[in-house]
């Protein structure tokens, strides 16, 4: 298939390009570069550097002879949750906006398939755990209200002129994947955060609320390896069917707490990692875990990498290669 990627110079897009393009497909990929980083591009794919929301027209062309893309995976997106509440425009304009605009090319162009990333952030608070794709979505931050509304412009697209479509609503991903990991200007994510501790790159990590009701009292995530993920946005591509919109949740099925994540990076790095206490933080849930039963039960998708230690080792030697290479950059 030929295949268009936005954001993909970006951490999930790039690894998700790159194992397209190991299995035969074709990918152009669209990233302004605004977060992503052109290196993390994958050799074979064709590169466009500019604005999504600009450029999708002209990419995906008129449909007058027929679509040039047999997909889209659209990856572009403003993610940073705590921006998004003290500068929401840039988050209803960079997300909504922009899908809006690629919403309009697919349907001009003729493209058949849509595979949208989404968010557990749609969810909000969960009334319950594990939480399944029928519990309600009610997000606490415009980062998910963003990715929600979106959901439901593409159901919109797909009962209205037959779009394929499958939205992908993710946990926690961690892990890298041949070259491709997390390398971005302001790291948010816990276990890159406490692997630059370890790098030396950070003086410590802290751990916000140790009073939580799990059994060691830190919250409790779902991580999911962004090579399972790139696998699953594969399933949802080729098994997508016209004119409807289905909607999943990947994680692993089990969640870590922010003390059993510290505990992997120390095993995996073998150095001392400094951890501070700090209080709770305002909106955060106790656990977060998702139910993937759906995904395996339609999607043939089973998470294959949920050894924490195996989604750290991964990381840290996608942390230490780029450590590396910017150390070679700056002797030459």
């Amino acid at each position: 298939m030929r295949l268009l990627v936005t954001g993909g110079a970006g951490y999930v897009g790039s690894v998700c390009a790159t194992v397209l393009i190991e299995r035969g497909h074709e990918v152009v990929v669209v990233d302004d570069l605004s977060t992503g980083n052109a290196d993390a591009v994958p050799a074979g794919a064709e590169f466009v550097e500019g604005d999504v929301a600009e450029l999708a027209g002209s990419v995906l062309g008129n449909g007058s002879s027929g679509p040039r893309f047999d997909g889209v995976l659209h990856f572009a997106a403003q993610s940073l949750v705590g921006e998004s509440v003290v500068e929401p425009e840039k988050y209803w304009r960079g997300n909504v906006v922009t899908t809006l605009a690629l919403l309009e090319a697919i349907r001009t162009s003729g493209t058949p398939r849509l595979v949208f990333s989404s968010t557990a952030a749609t969810y909000g608070e969960p009334e319950r755990t594990p939480i399944t794709e029928d519990d309600p979505t009610r997000p606490t931050n415009p980062y998910g209200a963003t990715k929600l509304a979106i959901d439901h412009a593409i159901t919109s697209y797909a009962n209205a002129y037959g779009l394929a479509a499958t939205s992908l609503r993710y946990f926690n991903v961690a892990g890298a994947y041949r070259g491709a990991g997390e390398n971005r200007v302001v790291e948010t994510h816990l276990i890159p955060l406490v692997l630059q501790v370890a790098l030396g790159q950070r003086e410590q990590i802290s751990v916000f609320g140790t009073d939580w009701p799990t059994p060691d009292g830190t919250a409790v995530r779902d991580y999911i390896h962004v090579l399972d993920l790139a696998e699953a946005h594969l399933l949802a591509l080729t098994q997508a069917t016209a004119g409807v919109h289905s909607i999943y949740n990947l994680g692993s099925g089990a969640g870590f707490s922010v003390r059993e994540v510290i505990s992997a990076c120390q095993r995996v790095t073998g150095l001392p990692i400094s951890v501070q206490d700090a209080p709770r933080r305002a909106g955060d849930p106790a656990v977060l875990v998702a139910s993937s039963e759906k995904a395996i039960a339609e999607l043939g998708w089973r998470p294959q990498r949920t050894d924490l230690d195996v989604i750290v080792a991964d990381a840290w030697t996608f942390l230490q290669d780029l450590g590396d290479r910017s150390h070679a950059v700056r002797r030459d």
